[in-house]
């Protein structure tokens, strides 16, 4: 059990947590929520052993391994799948001991702890993580440094994944991942066998992977039974509703309702329609979208509304090499109130997609009609760095303002959510949720016919989120949105379009059915393209696409090389005379040891016939 007992942690002199108790229990699942700033991370760093406390405890059994997910990613030339199998310590460090031993004592109690820890099917239990993340069979044998910081980050998870710790620690582990990562994620999660807690802002994840959430607010820890909606309307019955809350919900069902009115008749929307009507009977009277304290996120409406379609695609390619377009030969139109979802996983052309529609590239052939005068405000996470970190919000403001009088800047910085001395403060300063909201504000600022937004909830809490939702129901436009956030996506999003094999098509069910579509196809996914470095994009040459299968297959034969080694130590313990009669359990174990390699070997044997195929395959 892990027991926190009357602590209180300052940081800089603010008390973040004051005499707090909690306990959890083995096994449980914990979801770990609380506004941005108020010390989810600063406890993870506290249970891990690296922040002292200002005062009481905390215990974990003995002999509990805690894991958490690596501050850098990993790099360097080991493959994928060897970065992740060295996250198992225990197991590496047997390995390379039994590669050495000689002393058949010592030989039979290294393989019976190799067996009892499941040693042998590591390398498919991380194979199987690496595809759930995203990465293909051929990418899993490639080097880590050819991939770009976000896909290494993923490595970083998977490996900690792998380690399969007692107490997991996972600090927003879907920032770095797709919407079908996150659906794989969330299903790991739920099913994870030790005790987990993970600070995320992602309510479908909280909703489906926990059975717990623990709360953080005003320096207290609160342990509520149950999924972070069962929490909400825990947490709401304690609390009054105001008015305005009361209204922002009355707003949302008849948002809601008008969807099911509108396209319950029509075919292609009826999945869609029944969608709605699913969120209609979960929303509860005491259920709050946004707190009373969050500020509010809002999009200035553009001056004028365009005649519909405000773009049209007609048999486009683009991409960013004519010889390989991303994209091709795609036709769809975006009218004035659209609001569109991009599903797929990552490298199959969302960014390419949006980046076409915002007008930042150009089609290698195809016509593409935009209305006249059309405006885009564009949010991509990367603009984080465009940002002047020696600047303030309202230096930025001003420069869009230049001749505008000082109040009325004022007035456009508080607007977008800093008012006073927020307003001076230097973006270094700012939170990765306040520069986010910046950004937002920026993109928005002159008032576009259309917002694209990609990813733009990362960063942004629950309640923030919940804003952000109604900023966009809100806006009068067109909205087209990339985003891993179901709730997002479900509360927004009238058109669901999928970007995969180099097209884009429209899929007319929900997210729930998406959700089983990219669980069953599970380690078949193939993933590409954004994953890897800029200096890696180019296509390929048949030689350069052997590469990867020649490493698979030194390693395939190196581990057939390293079991029939072991296949032989223990055979020669097994032929000591007086084995079986001296000492039976310890013949027993070795016996055991002896069949669980024989297995380990037959599947480094197909692993090696696989690759050696391929091989062959690429070569022709």
């Amino acid at each position: 059990m892990l027991s926190i007992t009357d602590i209180s942690i300052r940081i800089a002199g603010r008390l973040l947590i004051d005499n707090s108790t909690v306990q959890i229990a083995p096994g449980a699942r914990v979801g770990f929520v609380g506004r941005n700033g108020v010390g989810k991370s600063t406890l993870f760093h506290a249970i891990r052993g690296d922040l002292p406390l200002e005062s009481g405890s905390i215990t974990l059994p003995p002999r509990w391994r805690i894991g958490s997910l690596a501050q850098e990613a990993p790099d360097g030339p080991e493959s994928l799948i060897n970065v992740v199998l060295k996250a198992d310590s225990e197991r590496d460090v047997l390995l390379r001991e039994s590669e050495t031993a000689t002393d058949p004592h010592r030989i039979a109690e290294i393989q019976t702890r190799l067996v009892d820890i499941d040693a042998h099917s590591a390398p498919a239990r991380a194979a199987a993580i690496l595809s759930g993340l995203g990465f293909s069979t051929a990418d899993q044998a490639r080097p880590c440094s050819e991939f770009s910081g976000g896909w290494r980050m993923r490595v970083a998870l998977a490996a900690t994944l792998f380690s399969a710790p007692d107490l997991l620690l996972l600090d927003e582990p879907t920032n770095y991942l797709d919407l079908e990562g996150t659906l794989w994620l969330e299903d790991h999660l739920a099913n994870y066998p030790r005790t987990v807690i993970v600070i995320s802002h992602d309510r479908d994840l909280l909703d489906t992977s926990v059975d717990q959430i623990l709360h953080l607010d005003r320096g207290k820890l609160t342990l509520y039974k149950g999924t972070y909606s069962s929490f909400e309307e825990q947490r709401a019955m304690r609390e009054m509703l105001d008015a305005k809350h009361a209204r922002r919900q009355a707003d949302e069902r008849k948002r809601l309702q008008a969807f099911v009115d509108r396209f319950k008749a029509k075919a292609s929307k009826a999945r869609q329609a029944q969608s709605r009507v699913k969120m209609l009977e979960r929303m509860k009277p005491v259920t709050a979208l946004v707190t009373q304290d969050v500020r509010e996120i809002t999009f200035p409406a553009p001056e004028k509304l365009l005649s519909p379609p405000i773009i049209a695609v007609d048999d486009v390619s683009v991409g960013y090499d004519p010889k390989k377009p991303v994209l091709n030969r795609i036709t769809l139109r975006v009218d004035t109130d659209d609001r569109i979802a991009l599903l797929g996983s990552n490298g199959n052309g969302k960014s390419t997609l949006v980046k076409l529609l915002a007008g930042k590239l150009q089609p290698f052939s195809g016509r593409i009609t935009r209305a006249e005068k059309l405006s885009v405000g564009y949010f991509a996470q990367h603009q984080v760095d465009e940002l002047n970190l020696d600047a303030s919000p309202y230096d930025h403001v001003r420069r869009l303002m230049p001749d505008a009088p000082e109040t009325k800047v004022r007035g456009r910085v508080g607007a977008i959510g800093f008012s006073g001395k927020a307003g001076d403060t230097l973006v270094r300063s700012l939170s990765g949720g306040e520069k986010a909201r910046l950004l937002l504000g920026l993109a928005t600022f002159f008032g576009p016919n259309m917002i694209i937004l990609d990813e733009p909830t990362n960063h942004l809490d629950i309640d923030s989120r919940a804003a952000l939702a109604e900023a966009i129901n809100d806006f009068p436009g067109a909205v087209i949105m990339v985003s891993h956030d179901r709730y997002l996506i479900e509360s927004c999003a009238d058109q669901l379009w999928v970007v995969a094999n180099k097209s884009v098509t429209t899929y007319d069910g929900d997210l729930d059915e998406y959700r089983r579509m990219v669980l069953s196809i599970g380690d078949t996914r193939e993933r590409g393209g954004d994953r890897i470095k800029e200096s890696a994009k180019p296509a390929r040459t048949r030689g350069e696409r052997r590469t990867p299968l020649k490493q698979r297959i030194a390693e395939a034969e190196a581990e057939v090389e390293r079991i029939t080694g072991i296949i032989a130590k223990i055979d020669t313990a097994l032929a000591l005379p007086d084995l079986f009669t001296r000492d039976p359990k310890q013949a027993a174990q070795l016996s055991r040891a002896r069949a669980s390699a024989e297995a380990a070997l037959r599947r480094a044997e197909e692993d090696w016939l696989e690759a050696s195929s391929e091989f062959d395959e690429a070569a022709g």
